[in-house]
């Protein structure tokens, strides 16, 4: 079914026609972060959408893909939001790791995995952050150390979505502690279901149990599972976080259909329709208030449009999805302030019956800084729009050039001595 040589609006009429023919349409509300029995409901429409011809639509036809371009994808996109489609394979497995192995990975690495990925098969999330580390990701100490041809991983990651409920994952490890930080770091592709691995849920204070803790005991990683090069890392970390920038700030050509986190406050479902449900739409400071959260929303799409095809033809450096990421983790949190006064008390009670829309406001504010965290926090972004895209000056750092086993912190339980 697949044709490179397709144009955008013929794509756009074949997709039309099989989605209307293939796939369900939505019915309610559907957020695959509070309901872990939807996630297979999400594999098997992503082996819907492969056997339709229409996964992978920007990933290389090598590996599984269809090989065309992002307006091919929008296109898509735009057909299928009446439709059910797998939000949670956009984030973070298509649009950060899937991607981030397209870039860095090894021939066979990509013939293994992306086709699975593709099929449904194989959900991904990313092993980073540490329980001692906070923003500093190059500050790892979870080690790993070869013995023959396997690599033995220890220490802990934190925060990883819904690693219960995944497959594999992308793991920066310390692999050298005699360089500076930054060049000691070796990604690794994990299988997380395995023995000495253990996963650990953290219930949030929105009731959500999606964030997940890791404990590595004694793991052996195959040499072959290694992303771009031992104690090169750092390199692989610093794609994966620019993919990650591009699919926060919805700029990323990997993503198909509406992702969640665009799902949750599109003014059109949430906003207009709290207004009139709480008997508000005459009112002209919540009309002001609405139509605020629509600009806010339009001006990030087209940040995100400008920005993309920017880097695509070159003519923006990559650094610069952190001006996206930036604008949509402040703008989501805008867009939660207005909802919440909008609502009211109901964004606290909701009424019972009926999908109110106080309700996804209510669960949804008290997350409404994840945004700001997530690939990096508000200021590391504005470091790095300073640093990688204005040309400022690089602020100094008292661990930046020395041994890291030299480098003095609070605890380094898993540091070698000597």
């Amino acid at each position: 079914m697949k044709n490179d040589f397709e144009d955008v609006e013929s794509f756009r009429r074949r997709a039309r026609a099989w989605l209307a023919l293939s796939m369900p349409r939505v019915q309610g509300e559907i957020d695959p972060l509070w309901d872990d029995g939807r996630r297979q409901r999400e594999r098997e429409l992503q082996r819907k959408l492969w056997d339709g011809g229409f996964a992978g639509i920007c990933f290389p036809a090598e590996y599984g893909g269809l090989g065309l371009s992002i307006d091919h994808q929008r296109a898509f996109t735009g057909e299928s939001l009446p439709y059910e489609m797998p939000f949670s394979f956009n984030v973070p497995t298509l649009s950060i790791l899937a991607a981030t192995l397209v870039d860095l990975g090894t021939h066979e690495q990509k013939r293994r995995h992306l086709p699975a990925i593709l099929r449904g098969e194989e959900m991904w999330v990313q092993f980073l952050s540490e329980p001692s580390g906070g923003s500093d990701l190059a500050g790892s100490i979870t080690r790993a150390d070869r013995d023959g041809d396997v690599w033995i991983l220890n220490g802990s990651k934190i925060w990883s979505s819904s690693a219960h409920v995944s497959d594999y994952a992308m793991c920066l490890a310390r692999t050298n502690w005699d360089v500076p930080k930054h060049r000691g770091l070796t990604m690794f592709i994990v299988k997380i279901h395995q023995p000495g691995i253990q996963v650990d849920q953290i219930k949030q204070v929105n009731g959500s149990m999606e964030f997940c803790q890791e404990f590595f005991t004694d793991v052996a990683v195959p040499a072959d599972n290694v992303v771009g090069e031992v104690d090169g890392g750092w390199e692989v970390a610093s794609r994966l976080l620019n993919h990650e920038r591009h699919a926060v700030g919805g700029g990323s050509p990997y993503t198909s259909g509406r992702t969640v986190a665009g799902e949750s406050l599109r003014p059109d479902r949430n906003l207009i329709r709290l207004a009139q449900q709480t008997g508000q739409a005459g009112d002209g400071r919540v009309r002001q208030m609405v139509a605020e959260g629509h600009v806010l929303q339009l001006v990030s799409s087209h940040l995100a449009t400008r920005i993309t095809e920017g880097i695509s033809s070159g003519n923006i450096v990559p650094a610069a999805g952190s001006l996206t990421k930036l604008f949509h983790a402040t703008m989501f949190a805008q867009r939660a302030e207005i909802g919440v006064e909008i609502a009211g008390s109901d964004a606290v009670a909701w009424p019972v019956g009926g999908a109110h829309e106080a309700r996804q406001i209510g669960r949804m504010y008290p997350g409404r800084q994840t945004m700001s965290l997530g690939g990096g926090s508000n200021e590391m972004q504005r470091n790095i729009i300073a640093e990688r895209v204005l040309g400022m000056p690089r602020e100094w750092a008292a661990d930046r050039d020395g041994p890291f086993r030299d480098v003095r912190t609070n605890t380094s339980p898993s540091r070698p001595n000597g």
